[in-house]
């Protein structure tokens, strides 16, 4: 199946977003863009073994923040551009713990208003069908 024009725009915007607008220790968690739909976007936490902590999992702090991320890039993806945006809330279900290892992230923009905005984010171990994290969260925009 071929990406339409419109699908490998929001990608761009996306890919755009994750390389020049978060501060230098969300760019080290090296997320990637893969694909964008109508609905939403699809992202890889690649491996890091710096994000585990003693207990040999991926530890809470570094899925919220790749959650936080990849909404925002995903909202930059919707909009075909990124807008400044602030996260007015998130909330975040610990379902089962992630080991070491890719992550599949796919964010779905639920509403995207020209205030505000909500999102969906779910997270897997790459090749693992279960859900391991979700998130909501609303988004404020800033310039409008």
């Amino acid at each position: 199946m071929s990406e339409t024009a419109i699908e490998k725009n929001a990608l761009t915007a996306a890919r755009d977003t994750l390389a020049t607008v978060f501060a230098p220790w969300i760019a080290a968690l090296e997320i990637e863009a893969l694909a964008a739909d109508e609905t939403g976007v699809d992202f890889c936490l690649p491996e890091n073994r710096d994000l585990a902590h003693a207990g040999g999992v991926i530890c809470g702090q570094a899925t919220a923040s790749a959650a936080d991320t990849c909404a925002v890039a995903a909202l930059s993806a919707a909009n075909g551009r990124f807008r400044t945006c602030t996260t007015v809330d998130m909330t975040t279900h610990f379902i089962r713990p992630l080991k070491p290892g890719p992550v599949a992230i796919r964010v779905e923009v639920l509403s995207n208003g020209r205030r505000m905005a909500y999102v969906r984010v779910e997270m897997r171990a790459e090749g693992d069908a279960r859900l391991a994290f979700t998130a909501t969260g609303a988004y404020a925009y800033l310039d409008g």
